[in-house]
């Protein structure tokens, strides 16, 4: 499954601290995020978390940005983290060791519990007609052992900071991302785009949801940065890096990004998780590291990376639009079919290829030439029974 280094033998220590701000626009925070020890059971930011040995049940750092409008985006991204960790409180740290062995049901149990995250969102707006459409993002991100096992939905991001550079190990579930993939855009224009606050996935507006499941070795040093797109869309990866190495302390560490976020406009709500880790049982960085998004196959689901722009359109009829949310917070909620209204046209005109466009122009005349001889059949009928109604009337 995977050829990641085997780790060396001792303990791993993670440094954590985690801070949300509202930003400068925005009225209210529709941003959540936890930090918890599984193997204690403990989910603060008191000192016995902030730094904590790694055991057995791993730890959990989760990044959830709501939207909706109105107390939508709060209710949902508040209901996301708190499922989450209730699941895995569950199904991870109360079943015994031998049912919880390894990195295959690590994951399947991050996997289920955001899977259920996203049926009582859904579940809960389906019940409660002033949230109808509310979603929300999610960063899951758990350690066990030496490996980060992720689980994406959205565009929040987790970033890896190494040796001074950071690197983005989650795919944006975004339009953007699928225009960038496919040609269509360079990450500079995508940046600028009008349509970058449309997502493709969220827990909620939707019974289903698509999991983007990764993974990602740990070296001794390794600085994981989760957070909402509050500060990714506002502060660079680069200036993420030189802040996060030159800064130490994770508190003042966390309070520069997004003080840095804020001076650059703080336009949304801001989130950050900041985890350093250390021990004897990470190896040192070495140049073969491989650092990036790379799936965690499961091998019931078959996961493949995330499909490209044209299977994506491929996939969907005329009368069946891409499911796209389009992130705008209003002062009220928004439901699924408005989230969606002007988003399809977007994201088919600019990735249409040559090739499906002149099929297109192929069956629109076909569709013209069968009109033209339908109408002509019902002319020439048409007279035809006239003139054998005259013919009958002369004869008579």
């Amino acid at each position: 499954m995977s050829s990641a280094t085997p780790a060396p033998q001792g303990e791993v220590i993670v440094h954590v601290f985690g801070r949300t701000d509202v930003g400068r626009t925005r009225e209210h925070n529709e941003d959540a995020f936890v930090v918890a020890d599984l193997s204690t059971d403990n989910a603060t930011l008191q000192p016995e978390v902030r730094q904590h040995r790694v055991g057995a049940k791993g730890s959990l750092f989760m990044v959830a940005d709501g939207m909706g409008g109105a107390a939508a985006g709060e209710i949902a991204s508040a209901m996301a983290v708190d499922i989450v960790l209730g699941e895995l409180r569950t199904a991870w740290i109360a079943q015994p060791a031998q049912k919880t062995a390894g990195a295959e049901a690590f994951v399947r149990a991050i996997k289920q519990a955001t899977k259920s995250a996203n049926q009582q969102i859904n579940a809960y707006a389906a019940n409660h007609a002033e949230y109808r459409g509310m979603g929300t993002t999610a960063t899951i991100a758990g350690i066990l052992g030496d490996t980060l096992y992720l689980a994406q939905v959205g565009d929040s991001r987790a970033y890896l900071v190494r040796d001074g550079e950071a690197r983005q190990i989650t795919k944006d579930q975004s339009l953007m991302q699928k225009l960038i993939e496919a040609g269509e855009l360079t990450e500079e224009e995508a940046a600028q785009s009008e349509r970058r606050n449309i997502i493709l996935q969220a827990l909620g507006p939707e019974p289903t949801v698509k999991i983007d499941l990764t993974h990602q070795q740990v070296r001794r040093g390794d600085t994981l940065v989760l957070c909402s797109d509050g500060l990714s869309g506002q502060v660079t990866k680069d200036e993420i890096a030189a802040i996060v190495s030159q800064e130490s302390d994770l508190t003042a560490g966390c309070k520069k990004l997004i003080d840095r976020a804020n001076a650059n406009g703080g336009p949304d709500n801001i989130t950050v998780i900041l985890a350093r880790f250390d021990g004897a049982g990470l190896a040192d960085p070495n140049g073969d590291d491989h650092v990036g998004h790379r799936v965690f196959p499961l091998p019931e689901t078959g996961q493949t990376p995330a499909i490209g722009i044209d299977r994506l359109i491929d996939a969907h009829s005329p009368t069946q639009p891409v499911p796209v949310i389009e992130r705008t917070r209003t002062t009220r909620p928004l439901p699924a079919e408005e989230m969606r209204e002007s988003a399809p046209a977007a994201a088919s005109a600019p990735t249409v290829s040559p090739a499906r466009r002149n099929a297109g122009r192929m069956i629109a005349i076909g569709l013209l030439v069968l009109g033209i001889a339908a109408a002509a059949w019902f002319i020439v009928e048409h007279v035809r029974d006239a003139y054998s109604a005259g013919a009958s009337v002369t004869k008579s």
